[in-house]
């Protein structure tokens, strides 16, 4: 893909309109940690929520759906649909509490929440495991797959003898590479980490918010360009089916079962234990959807919200708008965004499958992720090369800047201020800021260098999770939740893991994690169970003080909120159910309702699209005869509520 003087400019000035929003900001987010962290805590609803959606918008993304398409179909991709329900959850029963809360990060919550040296153990410990361990391996796996784009994009311009030919004004340059992977890795290490972490440094969080915006409308205008190019090069959306069909009919010919890869859900006639092509194990997909999204703990899809996620929360200017951010990010990113890459997905699908594709490709059957790269290579148009390169640095930044701004907050404010340097002044800690993110830069340069042990590491990361996700939950709805419990949680569900890393299960590798994840989900349940009932509850003290800063729902909370007469119970948890409920109607319609106007199926779709409309207006009514996010209709400052018993009871 040779890259012309227009395309170099182009790339050069997206990064350019990047450092300058930076510099725009750099006098606000050097005033102090919450502007350097949480913007101050003035964000309108709409650019945090988009931001949450730029950040899970990275490079790897498009790749991981191409190759669920190529492997497992449309119905792959409910390895993160079923968050959904999860994240719904997040909107209506924890984006208040978390922006009632006032905290700077969400480990902080620890010991508001919890009280003693368990607490203070378990604060430090996971500052120190997220905002460095997980955030290393969040980059690295990040820039792996940057590493694999720039290399299959790099794949043509480098000639006989590895010359990387550049024509710029006419005139052609030559220089010579190495390995085309060495020269990515370098290029992501030395050059797009580095150029990232700069804004970050400069701009803080309302830098990355403000290029979030930039890039993710550029990142959505270049995917669904390519899509729609991609679909006329291959004869429109009739053309596309009718190919697949073609490769269905082929490898069933070879004795493998198969189900129709554009199938929204797995195939439930082919049993439990299926290994065939282009769809879901149903006990996989049973994991998926009924347990996953509350039993899991897994970056930016944490049960009750967390990360990143929560950072945009806390930043949010008020209830209301905190609750908006993410109701707009569920949609977004459940509904709005995944079309382009399953449809680019799929051409890949018909034009490299070996199995009758329209020029199969080797390349494509050892790494099917890079199908979307190679679609992009092989169909997009000269003139858009640039804006599709500049759209892949953006996901890629856009990533990489919240990873760098969010795992600094959790070093400086939950370790280096918590434990080690107090009483300091704003500006020490600002400066301190911007040094944790220059050493996270330089980490995320090293973890990405170790890229063949990363993968197994990532992999070994998630499965730890598990098991822990509904302790994060209850932690706001029953106050006998310790700190015992979320340290047996994790550390029951890390032992599990290992243990059944050492152990093979029969089946694919979709099998063997819905086997992997109950198994472990059971254990570690059982475990912090059993931790919470034998060890003490948190002191009065504590809980009062949880209870008047956050005034959860009074279930799960009835002897506490007797300490407290003077403030009203809040019994809100059906009208929260109801809302939860309306809003998975509205993002699976949307979801589904958009797919099926994409295959041309208009009476399926449009009335799909009109239930997702109806749970929409509901969530409209009932919020607003409920004063939305606040108490009582107007903002309450946390912990300063006020208003009649009435207005929080269920009408």
């Amino acid at each position: 893909m040779p890259l012309t003087s227009t395309d170099w400019i182009v790339i050069v000035g997206y990064l350019l309109v990047n450092l300058l929003i930076g510099l725009y900001y750099r006098r606000r987010a050097s005033g102090n940690t919450e502007e350097f962290f949480i913007s101050g805590r003035d964000v309108s609803w709409w650019l945090a929520g988009t931001s949450m959606v730029a950040t899970t918008f990275a490079a790897d993304t498009p790749l991981l759906v191409c190759g669920l398409v190529a492997r497992q179909g449309i119905a792959g991709n409910w390895i993160w649909w079923g968050s959904c329900v999860g994240g719904m959850m997040t909107v209506f029963f924890f984006a208040r509490y978390w922006r009632r809360a006032e905290v700077l990060t969400d480990v902080q919550l620890v010991e508001l929440r919890y009280g003693g040296k368990p607490a203070a153990f378990l604060r430090g410990f996971k500052a120190i495991y997220l905002g460095l361990f997980m955030n290393c391996f969040i980059l690295g796996w990040v820039t792996q797959a940057m590493v694999s784009i720039i290399t299959v994009l790099l794949g043509p311009v480098i000639a006989q003898g590895r010359v990387l030919q550049v024509s710029v004004g006419g005139h052609v340059f030559q220089h010579t590479l190495g390995d085309p992977r060495y020269t990515s890795v370098l290029i992501c290490i030395f050059i797009l980490i580095p150029f990232t972490g700069l804004y970050t440094f400069i701009g803080g969080l309302w830098g990355v918010l403000v290029t979030d915006l930039f890039q993710f409308a550029l990142k959505m205008t270049m995917i669904i360009v390519l899509a729609w190019v991609a679909v006329s090069k291959i004869g429109g959306m009739q053309a596309l089916q009718m190919h697949l069909q073609v490769i269905e009919n082929n490898v069933r010919a070879t004795g493998v079962q198969t189900s129709d890869p554009i199938a929204f859900l797995p195939d439930f006639h082919l049993g439990l234990t299926t290994n065939a092509l282009w769809t879901l194990p149903v006990l996989t997909f049973i994991v998926y959807l009924g347990m996953q999204w509350w039993l899991a703990w897994y970056p930016g899809a944490e049960p009750g919200g967390g990360g990143y996620v929560a950072q945009r929360m806390f930043s949010a200017k008020d209830e209301k708008n905190s609750l908006g951010a993410t109701l707009w990010f569920n949609i977004a990113h459940y509904a709005l965004r995944p079309w382009p890459w399953v449809i680019t997905g799929l051409v890949a699908m018909v034009v490299y499958s070996p199995n009758g594709g329209l020029h199969p490709s080797a390349a494509f059957v050892q790494n099917p992720e890079q199908g979307y790269v190679m679609v992009l290579r092989d169909y997009l148009p000269p003139a858009l090369r640039g804006l599709m390169v500049a759209a892949f640095l953006a996901a890629f930044m856009s990533t990489i800047g919240t990873q760098l701004n969010w795992g600094s907050s959790y070093l400086v404010n939950d370790l280096y201020k918590r434990f080690f340097v107090r009483g300091a002044d704003e500006k020490h800690y600002v400066m301190i800021s911007k040094i944790f993110t220059v050493l996270l830069v330089l980490g995320s340069g090293y973890t990405a260098m170790q890229l063949t042990s990363i993968n197994q590491g990532w992999q070994l990361v998630l499965n730890i999770g598990f098991g822990t996700g509904a302790v994060y939950i209850l932690r706001w709805y029953w106050w006998r939740i310790n700190a015992w419990s979320e340290i047996s949680a994790m550390a029951v569900a890390a032992a599990v893991t290992i243990a059944l890393s050492r152990i093979s299960l029969t089946g694919n590798n979709a099998l063997v994690y819905a086997k992997t994840a109950l198994i472990t989900g059971l254990i570690t349940t059982i475990a912090w169970l059993i931790a919470t009932f034998v060890t003490k509850p948190e002191s009065q003290q504590t809980l009062v003080g949880f209870y008047k800063r956050v005034h959860p729902t009074v279930y799960g909370w009835k002897h506490i909120a007797r300490l407290v007469p003077e403030l009203p119970e809040v019994r809100d948890l059906a009208g929260n159910t109801f809302n939860w409920v309306m809003g998975v109607i509205l993002v699976y319609g949307c979801l589904f309702g958009i797919g099926k106007l994409v295959f041309q199926q208009w009476a399926w779709g449009i009335f799909l699209l009109l239930l997702a409309a109806v749970a929409g207006y509901l969530i409209f009514w009932d919020l607003s005869r409920r004063g939305w996010a606040t108490l009582s209709g107007t903002t309450v400052p946390a912990g300063r509520a006020g208003t009649p018993a009435s207005k929080f009871t269920e009408t």
